[in-house]
């Protein structure tokens, strides 16, 4: 039997799973995501673990292909992670030594791209063409499907960078250099940060500041204001590309209605130009990178 391996290396941890052609998943595991070219090194590891894994439970099993998706600027036709704000690479080669520690064909693309693909094919956006996927997690980013295409860049440029599009001018530094980036302020660490220093309480995400807004006002005026610069950023995609639907996924998404109702009325009032696209939470929920990953495996590039 031919089994895949799917991975996908995020700002804070690396996920990996083995499944088979009918997405069964075979061996998964997790690690914590280290600075720089280290986490490759560890997504390398993780890898051959699992590979051994899979092969121990079924010894008629073979791990024949994998698929890794990674965050930031990635060059996938020379499998090259070029630059990442949050995991503090640059030009790292990324495809030759994954193949070389595994021996098996390794394709190499965009995270929230390959995840786009995902909650586009089988997720939450299946059934339109025009989608919006929004990973709110470490950072902030975006697929965009337009005229039931993927939009693609090629080399150095990578579409949906929406995390850095400057939405409060003069505000929080961001990772890239500017400031006021819409990452610096409503991703998943910014809200976690901001709360900290309004509060004096140091939180582990922003999940606990949500919990918090539910009986804290400084909590909630944290939560309120990365509504607010989450509409500002996702009215930029409204106009430009006029998704009918955009698809919310990452760690923020967890949240639920505690989210999406105030960011539906947020969208909604400064909708102009297009007609306000409707949202939802990925289909695939916290499994869209390594569902994505999993088809980049299978296919050897997306569409």
């Amino acid at each position: 039997m031919n089994l895949v391996l799917a991975v996908d290396v995020g700002g804070t941890s690396i996920k990996a799973e083995v499944a088979d052609a009918s997405g069964a998943v075979r061996a998964a595991g997790a690690v914590p995501t280290p600075k720089g070219a280290a986490a490759l090194d560890a997504a390398a590891e993780l890898g051959t673990r699992l590979i051994k894994e899979a092969g121990a439970d079924d010894p008629g099993a073979s791990v024949v292909s994998a698929g890794v998706v990674l965050p930031g600027i990635v060059d996938r036709a020379r499998r090259i992670a070029v630059y990442s704000a949050n995991v503090g690479w640059s030009d790292l080669d990324a495809g030759g030594p994954l193949e070389q520690a595994w021996g098996i064909p390794v394709a190499v693309d965009h995270d929230v791209t390959c995840a786009g693909w995902a909650e586009w094919a089988t997720g939450a956006g299946r059934g339109s063409d025009d989608i919006a996927f929004v990973v709110i997690g470490t950072g902030i980013a975006a697929a965009i499907v337009s005229g039931g295409r993927l939009i693609r860049g090629s080399g150095r440029r990578q579409p949906g960078e929406i995390g850095h599009v400057v939405v409060r001018p003069g505000g929080p530094p961001c990772g890239c250099g500017a400031q006021g980036c819409l990452e610096a302020i409503a991703s998943a660490t910014a809200i976690a940060r901001a709360y900290a220093a309004v509060s004096g309480t140091a939180v582990a995400g922003a999940l606990n500041v949500e919990l918090a807004a539910r009986r804290d006002e400084r909590a909630r005026a944290v939560w309120d204001d990365a509504v607010s610069a989450l509409a500002d950023g996702l009215i930029v995609l409204a106009t430009l590309f006029a998704p009918e639907r955009i698809v919310i996924g990452g760690g923020l998404a967890q949240s639920g209605s505690f989210l999406l109702t105030p960011l539906t009325a947020a969208l909604a009032r400064r909708v102009c130009v297009q007609p306000a696209p409707s949202l939802a939470l990925a289909g695939h929920g916290m499994r869209a990178g390594l569902a994505g990953a999993a088809l980049l495996a299978r296919h050897g590039e997306a569409p």
